[in-house]
């Protein structure tokens, strides 16, 4: 079957090759897969999305979208897309419903008044479709960005950052809708900072880093490669020198990786040797942030010794 997006060897430079965002990246996405992409800021995410999407040439390589390439055959590539931005850009002189038909006139959609009232619904919009949008909230404005994106019934879904600060009631009437298309036969396509949507929604995922794929593979299978027992816990003490290089702190809370129980019983032993107090203790499973972490620390090991 042919794939829904592809990008084959994909370059992207600025400032006259000075600076690569995108070096080589490969990979395709099935039709019907709910597929992530990950990676940390300046990664070369947001560079590939707008080559995906038409706002920037690739330097080098291709992209297509159901077998249309997005340079040669731009508009269908582009019809075959339903794209949610991270900025909220909106026209301030139409309301919801207005600013829809607009849209849909767009991709010489007409008379989809039913589909429009359906999105409307499903997206916790149908009070709001006469407000004008320069009067919405900031997670509203994000409500009608998804809706301006399905619109014309995209059948490969782009969502760059969809929930970037917004509330949790939007996530959720979000991914149930989102869930429902994917299973109806959508692709979808997320990058998102929040890791514990990815590994809740997505199939698959790459993982960039410098502009290069440093992982692709199921969701599952990465996590079962990297399957480990995690310590996590609180405290307000100073954790031993021996434990400070191996561990993760945010604020009181401290996340220790161990291979075995074995392992676990020497990092608790070390923390009573310090007397560093211990709380809400729990021990687990990896979860695919720290998975992410993993491979993005094995990445800059790597280029280090390589320099």
């Amino acid at each position: 079957m042919q794939a829904a997006i592809s990008f084959k060897n994909v370059s992207k430079s600025y400032r006259s090759g000075q600076v690569r965002a995108l070096d080589g990246v490969s990979f395709d996405i099935a039709q019907g897969e709910f597929f992530g992409l990950l990676g940390p800021n300046g990664a070369g995410k947001t560079s590939l999305i707008s080559i995906l999407a038409g706002l920037a040439q690739a330097s080098g390589g291709q992209v297509t979208v159901l077998g249309h390439d997005v340079v040669r055959d731009y508009a269908q590539a582009r019809r075959s897309l339903g794209i949610v931005p991270q900025e909220l850009v909106f026209d301030p002189f139409f309301n919801v419903r207005e600013s829809l038909r607009i849209q849909s006139g767009y991709f010489g959609v007409h008379h989809n008044d039913d589909w429009i009232d359906e999105l409307l619904e499903n997206l916790g919009l149908t009070d709001k479709a006469d407000v004008n949008m320069r009067q919405l909230s900031g997670g509203m404005k994000r409500r009608v960005l998804v809706a301006q994106a399905l619109v014309h019934r995209p059948p490969v879904i782009v969502l760059d950052e969809p929930t970037a600060g917004v509330d949790v009631e939007l996530r959720q009437t979000l991914w149930h809708f989102i869930a429902r298309l994917n299973r109806e036969g959508s692709t979808v396509l997320l990058t998102t900072h929040y890791l514990e949507e990815a590994e809740a929604l997505c199939q698959r995922i790459a993982m960039l880093k410098s502009g290069r794929v440093v992982a692709l593979n199921s969701t599952s299978e990465l996590l079962r490669g990297r399957a480990s027992t995690m310590l996590r816990f609180k405290t307000d003490g100073v954790l031993p020198l021996a434990l400070q290089a191996q561990a993760r702190v945010t604020g009181r809370s401290v996340q220790i990786k161990s291979r075995d129980a074995a392992e676990v019983e020497e990092i608790l032993a070390a923390l009573r040797l310090a007397q560093c107090p211990v709380e809400d203790l729990e021990i687990g499973r990896a979860d695919l942030e720290d998975v992410f972490l993993e491979i993005m620390q094995e990445h800059v090991a790597s280029a280090g010794v390589a320099a």
